[in-house]
């Protein structure tokens, strides 16, 4: 291979898992590559692109892991020069049947049969609200600490909310969350910025108890993680960063958590 092949398939590998850092494990809406779940990615002459990822446990559930293969394949089938994509999912206890549906293009209920337990699309925008609330909490908690009151949020536009913060923090906070806001309804820059799950706006005055509801959310989403992240290290035996929370380090902050959202 000469050097010209070789860096164009390097930079064709960066170009691959750019795409897959836009995917994110759907309970915890935090991307499969920050995640470390991504094991391997090739791309050959032909632009067919090769990639596995794992999961944590043997046993993660069977939906979350076919809607994490199916979105991979997705966005990297987005880049204009793949001809096409293999998604391998390793070590599963339902591993064969989702690498079968990956190759062959089947939905979830194709692929798992009788043995699918639920509406696919249903789960996803389950978490989809559960990712809208988490990053709701987490800009609204950024603004009030800014100096915002909770009754001038619980009026501020969408187009409005895009100049509430000029740091840098701030804004990758409101990008976050307006990426999720039309989750739960209208997104017009006239639309209130913060909504319940229902796309219903949220009253000055309900908007303390509102966020507080929020922050439960958030704590059980982080402990998840925490927990992921702690079961995946111990079972290929990685060592941690150090700097990292252990599942113990989380556990013993959740009191804190509770205390500050109560």
């Amino acid at each position: 291979m000469s050097a010209t092949t070789i860096a164009a398939s390097a930079d064709r590998v960066s170009e691959v898992l750019a795409r897959l850092a836009t995917v994110n494990d759907p309970e915890l809406d935090e991307s499969v590559v920050e995640l470390d779940f991504i094991t391997d990615v090739t791309v050959d002459g032909d632009g067919a692109v090769s990639l596995s990822f794992r999961l944590p446990t043997y046993w993660c559930a069977a939906n979350f892991a076919f809607i994490m293969a199916e979105d991979m394949r997705n966005a990297v089938a987005a880049l204009p020069w793949v001809t096409r994509v293999s998604v391998t999912l390793g070590e599963h206890m339902y591993a064969e049947t989702i690498n079968r549906g990956m190759a062959e293009t089947q939905s979830f209920q194709t692929a798992f049969g009788t043995e699918a337990d639920g509406n696919l699309a249903q789960v996803r925008r389950t978490f989809l609200v559960k990712a809208f609330q988490r990053r709701q909490v987490a800009l609204g908690d950024h603004l009030l600490a800014a100096g915002h009151t909770p009754e001038g949020l619980a009026t501020v536009t969408i187009g409005a909310l895009r100049s509430c913060t000029n740091t840098a923090e701030g804004q990758i906070l409101v990008q976050r969350y307006l990426d999720r806001r039309c989750v739960v309804g209208e997104a017009g820059d006239e639309a209130p910025a913060f909504v319940d799950e229902h796309g219903a706006g949220v009253s000055p005055e309900a908007f303390r108890a509102h966020l507080r509801a929020l922050r439960r959310v958030a704590v059980n989403v982080e402990f998840n993680g925490a927990l992921c992240r702690g079961l995946l290290a111990a079972r290929f035996n990685e060592p941690r960063d150090d700097d990292e929370p252990t599942l113990l380090d989380f556990i013993r902050a959740v009191p804190a958590e509770k205390r500050a959202a109560c």
